[in-house]
């Protein structure tokens, strides 16, 4: 039940995140064990106290992001909080029909058994979050865990510090603190965290921390999911009109201040699309974030000091041909384009995260694909163009995580889609029911009936001809049929 609903007089819980991590884990699996978290009752009660969290600490929540990020109230809404309700709001909708056993199809030797796959949960589940979107990729990840009959875990960004202590202080408040813990600190905290044994880690980060957690997941062979990132390709066609596409590059490099994992984060295209994309990226920029983008309330900051010094180094790189202006104090980079980059420089060697837009010419939709291909899975790959064939062409010659023709990554704004990553770009999907499976056990069941031992005779050597023909013909799949 609900913290707010505890009975009176009763020993009030420890604070979250105040208790050493052996006696949280410890606590949270014996909840897990007694089984309080499997009945759908108990998950529709936890679903509806995280959205009346949402609801009614969203003013507390505008006033982290703004003082983490600089996100603007609409920002706020339309990435993170909004994002998170409608997760919220079909997980009720549906979380009966989700846990449904799914019944399966029997073959001829099982045909009077029942057969179905039962979702049970996992056990005791660790969520690690980034700092980039830190109410969304904390918040989402949680309700699938909650769903699916989960205890959890959460460690917040350390980074993004106000929604930190938003989500270690006010939000355990609104859940069963028996089952769920938050738990705040950084590295050192995450590290100790992960010496433990948990039934599934969903980890979101850098490729880099995504192999420590992977490595030590490994040793307790605990199952991963991970979303991670990496250069997200771009191709524009010479068969588009430059404007659009440069009003839909703007909004999605530039959102949240670059600092997307599923940004675009560099351009393929011939020299003249360039001469032709560059004013107009340029007109775009301007009329978003007007003549000085830093006074602009739609333009946040870089995250921190560190972050801001490595992409201060790439506007090295290249040409800036828009932008390129900068304040360390302020933590400020305004919205920038390079041109005349090599594939060799810094900014096409690592993840830009951040206001920069390298542009690099190829010379064909051949070789765009080619040098796509040359490099690592991507988490997000788009292209422009108005024939579908160019689309169609790029989509069946590649691989990513996720995929946009002619726009960018609203595809995340979809439940009914996964997200996820290929290759280095991660592991495992998640959002809606994607969500939901990830923190399930999909348990294979046949029920047969303790009698009726006759017909089973066939099953048992010493095997006539007769019992070998009917055997090999009952197993075939042409018998697998339901009743």
């Amino acid at each position: 039940m609900s913290n707010k609903c505890a009975t009176k007089g009763a020993d009030p819980e420890p604070m979250l995140g105040t208790e050493p991590f052996e006696d949280t884990v410890q606590r949270l699996r014996e909840a897990f064990k007694s089984g309080r978290t499997r009945p759908a009752a108990f998950r529709e009660e936890q679903l509806e106290a995280l959205g009346r969290f949402l609801r009614e600490k969203q003013e507390l929540l505008y006033e982290a992001l703004a003082q983490d990020l600089q996100k603007s109230p609409l920002n706020s809404d339309i990435s993170e909080i909004i994002l998170c309700q409608n997760e919220v709001d079909l997980a009720l909708k549906n979380l009966k029909t989700w846990m449904k056993d799914k019944p399966a199809s029997n073959n001829l030797l099982t045909k009077l058994d029942s057969a179905f796959t039962r979702k049970e949960p996992l056990g005791l589940v660790l969520i690690i979050a980034p700092w980039n979107y830190p109410v969304n990729l904390t918040l989402v990840p949680l309700i699938g865990a909650i769903a699916a009959g989960n205890c959890v875990i959460l460690k917040p960004p350390e980074i993004s510090k106000r929604i930190e202590k938003v989500l270690t202080e006010v939000l355990p408040q609104y859940l069963d603190q028996s089952c769920f813990a938050v738990v705040p600190g950084g590295p050192e905290e995450s590290q100790k965290m992960l010496q433990h044994k948990f039934d599934h880690i969903f980890f979101t980060g850098s490729a880099r921390v995504g192999k420590i957690v992977m490595a030590a997941a490994a040793k307790h062979l605990t199952p991963v999911t991970l979303e991670l990132g990496g250069k997200n390709p771009c191709y524009v066609d010479d068969n588009c009109d430059p404007q659009t596409v440069a009003n839909r590059l703007a909004w999605f490099r530039y959102f949240n201040t670059g600092q997307t994992c599923v940004a675009p984060d560099y351009v393929l295209c011939s020299q003249e699309m360039q001469e032709r994309l560059v004013p107009a990226l340029q007109n775009a920029i301007t009329r978003f974030y007007g003549d000085d983008p830093r006074s602009s309330p739609d333009l946040g900051r870089i995250i921190s000091q560190r972050h801001f010094k490595r992409l201060h180094e790439l506007l090295s790189c290249g040409r800036v041909v828009i932008g390129g202006q900068s304040d360390e104090d302020d933590l400020y980079i305004a919205p920038t384009v390079l041109v005349d980059v090599q594939e060799t420089e810094q900014v096409m060697q690592e993840e830009v995260f951040g206001p920069i837009l390298p542009l690099m010419t190829v010379r064909s939709l051949d070789e765009a694909i080619d040098f796509i291909n040359r490099q690592e899975k991507a988490l997000a790959l788009y292209v422009f163009s108005n024939d579908s064939k160019v689309v169609n062409q790029v989509l069946d010659q590649t691989s990513s995580g996720n995929f946009g023709g002619n726009d960018g990554f609203l595809y995340m704004t979809l439940p009914s889609l996964p997200f996820g990553g290929v290759g280095k770009s991660g592991m495992g999907r998640y959002h809606g029911k994607f969500s939901f499976d990830t923190f399930s056990n999909h348990r294979a069941c046949l029920l047969a009936p303790s009698g009726l031992e006759k017909l089973n005779e066939v099953r048992y050597p010493p095997y006539s001809y007769q019992a070998q023909k009917f055997l090999r013909w009952a197993m075939r799949s042409h018998s697998c049929t339901l009743l």
